[in-house]
């Protein structure tokens, strides 16, 4: 195996989340394998917000069959690309709709995560106000005029959107906060734009604003954000909003609906062309997004829009469908995946792993042997159970991988019944 060159913070924080079941925000590039056609789609996707439209799409995965990696994945790419991303997961205290504030919450962890290129791990609000401040006296400099009729502009564009005139006149207030050194005033405008005003009185008391953020109207906002964010320099917005099963979870029908109405009325705006500069990727489980009682198609509107025609069968992949649904990793894609995993290890602790090319092989072809896995084994469980075994072998040098794996107490169950499948599987199987 070559020796793969990663810093060796990445290199930790890679084998770190990995070992705690969780997605590394770093680093995703040097253990990427397979889903090409999906990150095919969703670039192609970037492309369209960069050109000045819009898109939507679920990704549905099962629990670890890598569907938060993905998400993470594209927040990557996108802000190399030269994107704002906002990104939330959804829980009991965050959701679309509330009427206990869930909807502003997930606002609220939005704008915190906010982030660019230079800004990777969030809180990146107020360093793009201060680069559409450059970029303006940068075009002043360049083509004359002046920064106040060059604000003017970009206010009375945004101006024209809905809640556009308040959010303008915030924006204004930045700039001005920043001319004069008034930290307060700077202070004031961020915490409207965060949406952290309580009331309208409190923000008409200090901004002479009426209006707030709230969950009736925090993605008109996003939209305006999007659009503020071409005005600095970027070419949009993406944002990523998983684990959608929280809302699948909510005990209360009608609050279920009331969230999945929010999703049409946000999947509507975007594909009937009237958001600009904005993608929207929302993840979820098979039974979050297609059960019939409570998942997203117990809400018909958005069922009759999402559903496969009846042309559709699961022979077949159709990434240009609003719904990308992740299959399972091919076994030529898990020992590429483990491979990497190994060199990973390997620098991290300083050592060399002796595990042969049969030792891989052998790992992947158990692992698809056992109960259940040739539809069910996903990702998280492989990583899992791979870095646990280069642990014991770190550890104990006396024990080897073909030992651990064959051993009388290896932990997992297999099926007789699954001899054929996993044959099948692996016909041409050959690194």
């Amino acid at each position: 195996m070559a020796q793969t060159i990663i810093p060796t913070r990445v290199a930790t924080t890679l084998l770190n989340a990995l070992k705690g079941g969780v997605v590394p925000r770093v680093g995703l590039g040097h253990i990427t394998v397979g889903r090409k056609g999906e990150i095919d789609a969703l670039l192609h996707d970037i492309e369209t917000i960069g050109n000045g439209g819009a898109s939507f799409r679920f990704i549905v995965g099962k629990y670890g069959a890598g569907k938060s990696f993905l998400l993470q994945t594209m927040r990557s790419y996108a802000m190399d690309k030269g994107f704002v991303v906002i990104d939330a997961d959804l829980s009991p205290a965050r959701r679309l709709v509330g009427n206990k504030g869930e909807g502003l919450a997930t606002y609220r962890e939005l704008i915190k995560n906010l982030s660019i290129k230079t800004s990777p791990d969030g809180g990146a609000l107020n360093t793009l106000l201060s680069k559409w401040i450059q970029a303006l006296e940068l075009e002043v400099m360049q083509n004359g005029g002046s920064v106040e009729i060059k604000i003017y502009e970009t206010v009375s564009e945004l101006e024209t959107i809905v809640h556009g005139f308040d959010f303008a006149k915030v924006i204004n207030f930045y700039y001005k906060a920043t001319q004069d050194d008034d930290d307060e005033l700077k202070t004031r405008a961020l915490k409207w734009l965060r949406g952290e005003y309580p009331t309208k009185s409190e923000a008409k008391k200090e901004l002479g604003i009426g209006t707030i953020i709230s969950d009736d109207n925090w993605y008109d906002y996003i939209k305006l954000f999007a659009m503020f964010a071409t005005k600095a320099g970027y070419k949009g917005m993406l944002m990523i909003v998983d684990e959608l099963v929280n809302i699948y979870k909510i005990p209360h029908g009608v609050s279920r609906q009331y969230n999945y109405e929010k999703i049409l009325t946000i999947y509507n705006d975007i594909m009937q062309g009237k958001a600009q500069h904005i993608g929207v990727i929302m993840g979820g489980t098979p039974q979050a997004i297609e059960d019939a009682r409570r998942g997203v198609f117990s809400y018909e509107a958005l069922k009759s829009r999402l559903e496969n025609s009846r042309f559709f069968d699961n022979s077949v992949t159709d990434l240009l469908s609003p719904i990308i649904r992740l299959k399972v990793l091919t076994p030529e894609e898990v020992y590429v995946l483990i491979e990497k995993l190994c060199l990973i290890h390997g620098q991290v602790y300083n050592w060399q792993p002796t595990i042969s090319h049969e030792d891989l092989e052998l790992f992947v072809k158990i692992e698809h042997k056992r109960v259940g896995a040739t539809s069910n084994i996903t990702p998280r469980e492989i990583i899992r159970d791979f870095i646990e075994i280069l642990n014991i072998i770190y550890q104990n040098p006396e024990k080897n991988m073909e030992k651990i794996l064959t051993g009388e107490d290896f932990a997992y169950a297999t099926s007789d019944d699954n001899d054929e499948a996993v044959g099948d599987e692996f016909k041409g199987f050959e690194i």
